[in-house]
This record gives C-alpha cells, structure tokens and sequence, in this order.
C-alpha cells in the first residue's frame, strides 16, 4: 500500500491526466450512465473555475508580500509571452485578411495555438519548481505577476481573434475581464486577507493558514484535481469536433512544437539571468485550466483543443523533469 502511495504521489499528474480520460470515456460511452453524466457535466461546469479559484487562493496564501520583490527574470518573461501573443494575433488578423482559400483551417491552427501561448504561469509551477531545486518565492512572485498581466491581455486579445456574436469589442472586453477578475484576482486579495488575519490572530484565518501551510503540496494536488478535468473537457472537445482528423493531428503536433520552444525560450532568458529552472518553468508552465476554460466560452470549439494537448506534453515534460530530478538526488547521495 505505502508503496501504490509513493508512486501517484511521485507520478501525481500523469495519474490525473489517465483518470480525467478514462471517467470521461466511462460516462460518455455506457448509455446506462447518461443520466449520470448530464448531471456530472452540470456539476464539473461549476466545479472547474472553483479549482482554479482553490490553487491560486492556497499559493497567493502562503504568499509574504514584504518579502517578494520583482526580478529583472520575471519582465524578460513577460515580454517574450507577449510578443509571441502578439505575433500569433498578426498572423491570425493577417491569415483572415488574406482571402485565402484555407482561411479557416489556418486560423483555427493559429487559434488553438494561442491558447497554449496567453495562459498565465500555472499557479502550481511554484511548487514544481521547488521540487526541482528552484526558488519557490520568485516563483510565486511570477505568477502573481503572469496572473495580472494575461487576466488584461486575455481579455483584450480574444475580441481581436474572435469577436462575440451581438457584442463589440468592449462589451466582450468587460464580460471576459469580469470572469478572469473572479478566477485570478480575488483569490490573491482572499489569499492577502487570510494571512493578515493569521497575523492579527484572527481564529478563522488562522485555522484556514495554519492548515495550508502544513499541507505544502496542497496547490499542487488542486491543480492536478483541475487537470483531471482539463483532460476530460479536452477528451470531450476531441470526440465531439467537428475538425477534421487532419486539423486535428496538426493541432496536436504544433502544440508540442510550442511547448518545447517556450520551455526553450525560458531557459534561455534564465542563462541570461543565471535562473535557468525559474525561468524555464515560468515560459512553460501554463494554466491550460483557465486557459481552457475562457477559450470555451469566446474562442471556437476546436480552439481550446490546442491548450487540452498543450496539458498532455507540459505534463510529459514536468514529469520527467521531476523524474530526472529524483534520480540526480538518489545517485548523489549514493555517492
């Protein structure tokens, strides 16, 4: 039994993403369970933005804001995520101007890649990051900053790409804003209070801090509980598309391509600043949840198919990173 423990603790997010998949197929596929997954469906509708909400308000508690400060890393960043949002929004703007024939297969290309490209930094990277040897503070420190800047940029990206049906550019503007205020921002003003209270010895806030700090991996099983979700959405989104296989396929290799080439980029800005995991992770790791989430409701269906792959490789990525890892430490300390 220890040993079944050790190992979904060590393999925590492939486990997550099997078994998002596998309930998925069992619901969608045994007609005796319909009624069981329409009520599912309801519940995971409501239950998705809330675990969202859960991982980010665990980090951003255990947050002392009199001891983070910016890095210099943590701008290099940002404005190497955002020029590469701004150069997939070009192309998308440019492949729809251009009257070509494959408009639309291009752009719904383009469209799932730039989900896989705006997400904010996973508010579980820290915790990752930390398993790896990195530093847990900057980390948050990013992705207090990741989830500021794209809950801005999201919102004024998307009515670009894809503009809602009846609504205009603010109108879509305001609506997006208003969802990504409630997932990203009032988590880190709910995660400021607890610890203040904490300090002030406040009973409720205490008891909440108290319990937060001594489950450490806490965020990380919150977020692999939203990427057991994310898994079967994209399940979903993949049996019930319309595209075809070959859009498909495209989509799911092009993704990889981002991943590898954002986990590449960072890395690179982190030599620079001598932060290589920090900065690596911060490119690469991505809150597809969120992502996913606000893709399927402004973007096309097949759009937030692009982030549902983008989970499969960054998670194939992080596991062996963290396998890796282990075995570098077992083998020093053998030695």
């Amino acid at each position: 039994m220890h040993q079944i423990l050790s190992m979904l603790k060590n393999w925590t997010l492939p486990v997550a993403i099997v078994t998002g998949t596998s309930l998925y197929l069992i619901f969608a596929f045994i007609p005796q369970l319909s009624v069981a997954a329409d009520m599912f469906g309801d519940v995971i509708s409501v239950v998705f933005p809330m675990s969202v909400f859960a991982t980010l308000f665990v980090t951003f508690s255990k947050v002392d804001y009199h001891l983070m400060g910016l890095r210099r890393w943590h701008f290099a960043v940002v404005a190497a995520q955002l020029l590469l949002v701004a150069l997939t929004v070009s192309l998308i703007i440019f492949t729809r101007s251009s009257g070509a024939s494959a408009v639309v297969f291009c752009a719904s290309i383009l469209l799932a890649l730039l989900t896989c490209i705006i997400a904010p930094c996973a508010s579980a990277s820290p915790v990752v990051t930390a398993k790896l040897g990195g530093n847990l503070t900057e980390m948050t420190s990013f992705v207090l900053l990741s989830s500021v800047v794209m809950a801005v940029a999201i919102p004024a990206v998307f009515p670009l790409v894809s503009p809602s049906a009846g609504f205009g550019f603010w109108d879509t503007f305001l609506r997006i804003l208003e969802k990504m205020t409630f997932v990203l921002l009032l988590p880190l003003q709910l995660g400021a209070a607890v610890r203040m209270g904490a300090r002030r010895k406040v009973a409720p806030l205490a008891a909440i801090y108290r319990f937060i700090l001594a489950t450490p991996d806490l965020a990380f099983y919150c977020w692999a509980f939203s990427l057991a979700i994310t898994a079967g959405v994209t399940v979903r989104n993949i049996v019930h598309s319309e595209a075809s296989p070959t859009l498909m396929s495209l989509i799911a290799i092009l993704s990889f391509i981002v991943a590898v080439a954002q986990f590449g980029i960072g890395r690179l800005i982190g030599r620079r600043f001598l932060v290589p995991i920090e900065s690596g992770q911060a490119m690469f790791q991505k809150n597809t949840a969120l992502s996913i989430w606000v893709a399927s409701l402004y973007l096309p269906p097949v759009a937030s198919v692009g982030a549902g792959c983008y989970v499969l490789w960054q998670n194939i990525i992080n596991s062996y990173e963290l396998w890796a890892y282990r075995r570098g430490q077992a083998s020093a300390a053998k030695s």
